[in-house]
């Protein structure tokens, strides 16, 4: 269809399909379209692919509750309850940078002995182990070995100077740290922090028995739907006496259970801390006749536990107590280590959308053609029928050349197989090596059309074989071409026309019986034209080339029979010689090679035209 021309858009073009007549193939195609069938309609309802789906959007609080007892050391026993961890600590988040703030600020917050457990935003953090550093005041003091640099003499430090492992300022002094070691004065709270390795056991294990409740309330905006974990049915009584073990919904949960469900043992990861993540996945049917919409708690540890693979392993951070002992203010510090609980909410709420269901269902009907893909596969391969396979894939298949290559069908007297080459533009196509041998396919609706036409009249000993030392053309021998095998091809300057009867010397088929009979015989030619067309014309130069190009066609349909599809059969020159002297043109003039395609038998059925090479 031209692009420039605007009756092109008013046609339509559909596929063409060959159809089967077997009922093994017509019965796999239907059980392989049941079974696609099957698989689309399960999926869909696993997947709930009918539905509509809005994100969650969520907010969660917690409040964590337990009593224990633990000695401290320099410190003593300390009993932690309800009112040390539920007082000013859990307005705010508690941080290393916690001395930041003011001191009248830091001396309310930490009234208290220390507050164990704080809450951030969907987190909630409790303390299981500690490292106490008591009576500390503001003064002059040797830094640790290990935050510090050693020193000899004074020159070694730096009066000032402070780096971000330094505990204070130095003073410029060198001082005596222990009986073995020296280091730099520093001003500082002193003393100085020297305790690094957070005790073993853990002071605080019976943290495992504290449990938290976590009320965790939902929406979906685009559904207007409003839910939370605790449900309408769990009243006062049902919260104090629930438990996880016998009720997935339970949203009290026991801290040891949590660590446990993680994967994890709560002993080891209170040494150090770390962080363990509590995950809430609403997934919601909000169909009236499947709705659903309950949580579903699961668990997992999101730090790295092992301390020789992570250069700051587990979870801790500093916090003091304050007061004034003879007017002088002193410090208790604390360094904290704990678990860190981040409760992570997603999920989604799905409601039926005609839509979503008319794409879901536009989207899986391509995958019908996997059906099309097998059967196609099988015929095409040894699994079936050889000789069905080859017929459905000559009526399937259509090859079409590359317009660039032309691919001709060579014959020869004295080879009985058909030779097919690559059209050359510098080489004689007498010297082209073929890139395939093809066996003849004889035309037997040719034959029995040119033998009921022989039947009235025949006269010569078809069988009379030609004598070898026969030479028609009286030229002599040095005019022969060097592609020439039967000494009667004439000179060509066209590679393609360069091309002999023979592969080998020997007779030329021009001096058979046969070609005089069944190609160049007038009365057959005229019976041809007039089986083909009653009206032809009789006399005249019309009629003189009309000869000529049916002789073209007989020689092509005697010796090449029906030649393989898509390829172009080229006439010897011996034999377009003898056919243009005994049908000449008026002018002299020919048209010389021009390769056509050659229409398939099948295609002659249904109504097309069988063409030749024009000479």
């Amino acid at each position: 269809m031209p692009g420039c021309d605007p009756l092109g858009l008013c046609q339509y073009q559909t596929n063409k399909l060959v159809r089967i007549q077997s009922v093994r193939l017509g019965s796999l195609k239907w059980s392989l379209n049941a079974a696609i069938l099957l698989f689309i309609c399960v999926m869909m309802l696993w997947n709930r692919k009918y539905q509509d789906f809005d994100p969650v959007v969520s907010s969660v609080t917690t409040k964590v509750k337990g009593v224990a007892q633990t000695r401290i050391p320099g410190v003593g026993d300390v009993v932690w309850d309800v009112v040390d961890y539920s007082g000013p600590s859990q307005v705010g988040a508690w941080s290393s940078g916690f001395d930041d703030f003011p001191l009248f600020v830091k001396k309310r917050a930490l009234s208290r002995l220390f507050f164990f457990s704080f809450q951030e935003k969907n987190s909630f953090f409790v303390v299981t182990n500690v490292i106490v550093t008591k009576n500390q005041k503001q003064g002059k003091c040797p830094e640790v070995p290990s935050k510090g640099r050693p020193c000899r003499s004074d020159q070694d430090c730096e009066r000032g100077a402070w780096d971000q492992q330094s505990h204070g300022l130095q003073t410029g002094s060198c001082v005596r740290f222990d009986v073995m070691k020296k280091t730099c004065e520093v001003s500082a709270w002193c003393p100085i922090e020297a305790k690094t390795t957070p005790p073993r056991p853990a002071l605080l294990t019976a943290a495992e028995n504290f449990t938290v409740l976590i009320k965790n309330n939902i929406r979906f905006p685009a559904f207007n739907f409003i839910s939370r974990n605790i449900l309408p049915q769990m009243n006062d009584a049902y919260l104090r006496s629930c438990h996880r073990g016998n009720d997935s919904l339970c949203p009290i949960f026991r801290l040891g259970d949590i660590v446990r469900e993680a994967g994890e043992n709560f002993a080891a990861m209170a040494v150090e801390g770390g962080v363990i993540g509590i995950q809430i996945k609403w997934d919601c049917n909000l169909d009236r006749l499947m709705q659903r919409c309950l949580p579903r708690y699961s668990y997992r540890r999101l730090d790295e536990k092992e301390s020789n693979r992570t250069l700051y392993p587990g979870l801790n951070f500093r916090f003091a107590k304050y007061n004034t002992v003879n007017g002088v203010e002193e410090r208790t510090l604390y360094k904290a280590f704990g678990i860190r609980f981040d409760v992570m909410v997603f999920g989604q709420a799905g409601k039926f959308s005609f839509i979503q269901l008319i794409i879901y269902i536009g989207s899986t009907v391509s995958y019908y053609a996997l059906t099309t893909v097998l059967i196609d596969w099988l015929l095409e391969t040894s699994c079936y029928s050889a000789e069905a396979g080859q017929n459905y894939s000559e009526r399937k298949v259509e090859s079409v050349p590359d317009t660039q290559q032309c691919i001709l069908c060579v014959s020869y007297v004295d080879e009985k197989k058909l030779r097919l080459v690559k059209r050359s533009r510098k080489k004689s196509l007498q010297d082209v090596k073929p890139m395939s041998a093809q066996p003849r396919k004889e035309d037997s609706g040719h034959l029995r059309a040119v033998l009921c036409l022989l039947q009235p009249d025949v006269t010569v000993d078809l069988s009379a074989p030609p004598p070898p030392d026969q030479k028609p053309d009286p030229e002599p021998r040095r005019h022969r071409p060097g592609w020439c095998k039967c000494d009667c091809c004439a000179p060509s300057v066209v590679p393609a026309e360069e091309l002999c009867c023979r592969q080998s010397d020997g007779a030329c088929i021009t001096s058979s019986p046969l070609f005089q009979r069944l190609v160049s015989d007038r009365s057959l030619l005229q019976a041809v034209l007039l089986y083909q067309d009653p009206l032809s014309p009789s006399v005249g130069g019309a009629q003189t080339a009309a000869l000529r190009h049916c002789a073209y066609r007989q020689y092509i349909s005697w010796r090449f029979g029906v030649p393989p599809d898509d390829t172009h059969p080229v006439i010897p020159s011996c034999c377009v010689r003898r056919i243009r002297e005994e049908y000449p043109s008026p002018d002299g003039r020919y048209s010389g090679f021009r390769p056509v395609r050659m229409v398939s038998v099948q295609t002659q059925k249904n109504g097309g035209e069988r063409q030749s090479s024009s000479h």
